[in-house]
């Protein structure tokens, strides 16, 4: 591929990032059907038009350039910004996951030394950071969908590969989440595919620990995600569905609500893992065994900040069912507990229903409290105001106005005759002399 000049563009070539910008796809396809129209012009500044639609958010129109052969990895930027960068930047979770689906590279850096991870994480957009950091390309898992040596059959049967990819690039780590991923695809009910995807995930574990630079974060988290699979799969023989093992971890224990399976099932997955030696183990065992049950951070937290790198996002409200963030619906009776929406209402309310009436009460008490607390607070500058100001009763008011009025004017009267009469002896006294 041949890269041109930055700024040597045709008037085709300027339409093409003018529309791109604006997320014109049907006019961009039009001029990237002229021959003289190229995928990866640059403007003045070095951006492609595949940059623009990333920093613009324009996910349609990315995925036009990039079905055009556009490159993922131009890098003639004046400041030397990527299109992973710029999607980054922009905070489209969808553009990123797209730019790293087509190949782009995420050790590169800008003109200050900073990665698409670093960039995103420098604005606040948490979420791409923890996409960044936690992929996994599927060209990786191609590897196990073909004999290996002595093997008769792959590991990893190729129409499950884009299954089990969906879940290896899961950034929520919440246990009924990712049995609700498994839940909705029916090439997962099957208890064999799910003990391959088991193998397949422990091999990814155990290579991850034996590079020539260990990934502890990725072994670990595959090893996890093997066991809520392992766990999801001795249950579909046991009971032949899901459902009563998301009800197991979202049961709250009597008094807070506390989910302790959910937590028992997180602390036993990392003790399990088979490399004792690993410092990243080693960390989350620290933090969390002195830690009770029901106490913060939970261990789902804990592992979640260590493996993917993602942190809580202060204004951010959690799902109490799945634990995905940005949760919008609220429970109408309490106003306490929120979720993504009616059907993670609806599968945590055996449990909600038994604290909602205890919840709802608490947050009446709290607003009588900050009510109260308010009232104090409006009569303190109250009495403030009443020490530096002069009240006028209101019924005397108009007499007591027309009393000073009448005293200011007798008094002003005083003064002028005072003044006159001094006036006056003055003009007499000097006329005596003369």
């Amino acid at each position: 591929m041949v890269l041109t000049k930055k700024g040597d563009l045709v008037e085709e070539e300027r339409e093409l990032l003018t529309n791109v910008s604006q997320g014109n796809v049907e006019e961009v396809e039009r001029l990237l059907k002229l021959k003289n129209v190229r995928i990866n012009c640059l403007d003045e500044h070095g951006m492609s038009p595949l940059m623009h639609a990333a920093y613009k958010g324009r996910a349609n129109v990315c995925e036009v350039l990039l079905k055009h052969a556009a490159d993922v990895n131009v890098n003639e930027h004046e400041h030397g910004y990527t299109t992973l960068m710029f999607a980054g930047l922009s905070g489209n979770k969808k553009i990123t996951r797209m730019m790293l689906d087509a190949g782009a590279k995420t050790d590169m850096v800008n003109s200050v030394g900073r990665t698409a991870a670093q960039m995103a994480a420098f604005v606040g957009q948490h979420e791409c950071v923890t996409i960044i950091n936690n992929y996994f390309p599927r060209e990786r898992l191609e590897y196990y969908t073909h004999p290996q040596g002595l093997e008769t059959e792959p590991k990893l049967p190729p129409e499950l590969a884009d299954q089990l990819h969906r879940i290896l690039l899961a950034t929520n780590l919440n246990p009924v989440k990712l049995v609700q991923l498994v839940q909705a695809d029916s090439a997962l009910q099957d208890p064999s595919a799910l003990t391959r995807c088991v193998r397949v995930l422990n091999s990814v574990s155990e290579h991850g620990m034996k590079e020539a630079e260990p990934c502890e974060t990725l072994a670990i988290r595959s090893h996890y995600l093997g066991c809520i699979l392992n766990r999801c799969c001795l249950h579909l023989q046991e009971k032949g569905s899901l459902t009563t093992l998301i009800k197991g971890f979202l049961k709250g224990r009597e008094g807070d609500g506390f989910p302790l399976m959910q937590e028992r099932f997180i602390r036993d997955a990392i003790k399990r893992f088979p490399r004792p030696e690993a410092g990243l183990l080693q960390q989350l065992v620290r933090t969390i065994a002195p830690i009770e049950m029901g106490h913060e951070p939970t261990a789902l937290s804990v592992l979640t900040q260590a493996v993917t790198g993602q942190v809580g996002m202060l204004d951010a409200e959690v799902c109490a069912t799945c634990g995905e963030y940005g949760a919008l619906c609220r429970c109408s009776a309490c106003k306490r507990v929120v979720y993504c929406g009616t059907s993670c209402q609806k599968l945590h309310w055996f449990t909600h229903k038994l604290l909602c009436a205890s919840l709802n009460a608490e947050r009446l008490r709290e607003q009588e409290h900050n009510l109260h607390k308010n009232a104090g607070l409006e009569a303190v500058e109250k009495k403030e105001d009443v020490g530096k100001t002069v009240i006028i009763d209101p019924v005397d008011e108009p007499n007591a106005v027309k009393e000073e009025s009448d005293g200011k004017t007798k008094e002003n009267q005083e003064n002028q005759n005072t003044r006159e009469s001094t006036g006056s002896d003055t003009l007499a006294g000097t006329r005596a002399e003369e």
